[in-house]
């Protein structure tokens, strides 16, 4: 289903809800009001059965949405990587149902930082409810690196990896690196694309914009989603994509080189 309205600028963005009802609806409506000048489409994937979220006015989206209802859920990886599939704007978004617009527009400086050569992500800085920083920004995640953050509750040393919950790529570096593994059915799959990204020479990029982020994690809530957590992050462990991530990380120094530096 596409619902067309006017549209500007030149990026697709992914939304995937199961059942956020009133976040989505919220999050669309933030995204209306404020990225008006940015969003040219949004693909909304209903990987279960909810009710449409309805314009915010009478003008109806300022954007293109397309709406996908799966008749069997997918896992987070498959659902984006079909929304974005053949995209012919300059650059392509993942977004969580539980973003929130904070202030102005963050999809225009992001597109700005990545329209920079051997940029293969961008992102913003996410904040809770508070709005107290969120450690969106994560260490390689090996069985040390787990047990200095699980077990004796220390800082990541270094951030080779960022959540999904936000990111914007060049559509060019999103087809190269084939977005998501579908392999990682849930959890992991941000891991193993950011390391992808990096392995090729792209850097991500952090941009001083903040969004909000819920960040409920239902790995800590629901037996099945722990499961499937600990599955994929034995699946990263046993990839050539962390084999190779891992070989060229030095945390032994006090400034590690980063993974596709020079």
């Amino acid at each position: 289903m596409t619902i067309n309205s006017h549209t500007v600028g030149d990026l697709a963005v992914s939304v995937v809800s199961h059942g956020h009802g009133p976040l989505l609806r919220d999050m669309l409506h933030g995204m209306a009001r404020r990225c008006r000048g940015s969003v040219t489409r949004v693909v909304l994937t209903l990987n279960v059965p909810e009710p449409l979220p309805t314009p915010p006015d009478e003008a109806g989206w300022p954007f293109v949405l397309e709406v996908r209802s799966n008749p069997v859920p997918l896992g987070f990886g498959a659902n984006h990587n079909r929304a974005l599939a053949g995209a012919g704007e300059s650059y392509v978004g993942v977004v969580n149902p539980d973003i929130a617009f904070l202030d102005d527009d963050p999809f225009a400086p992001l597109c700005r930082a990545a329209a920079a050569p051997g940029v293969g992500c961008a992102y913003p800085e996410q904040v809770d409810g508070q709005g107290a920083v969120q450690d969106a920004e994560r260490e390689l995640p090996t069985p040390s690196a787990l047990w200095r953050r699980r077990v004796l509750k220390r800082s990541d040393r270094r951030r080779d990896w960022v959540n999904a919950a936000f990111l914007l790529f060049p559509t060019t570096a999103w087809k190269a690196a084939g977005g998501f593994d579908e392999r990682y059915f849930m959890y992991c799959e941000d891991v193993d694309l950011c390391l992808r990204l990096r392995l090729q020479g792209l850097s991500l990029v952090k941009v001083p914009v903040q969004v909000g982020h819920v960040g409920q994690r239902a790995s800590r809530r629901r037996g099945a989603h722990l499961a499937w957590h600990i599955r994929s992050l034995f699946r990263l462990w046993a990839s050539p994509v962390y084999r190779q991530a891992r070989a060229l990380l030095r945390a032994d120094t006090a400034e590690p080189r980063r993974i596709g530096a020079p």
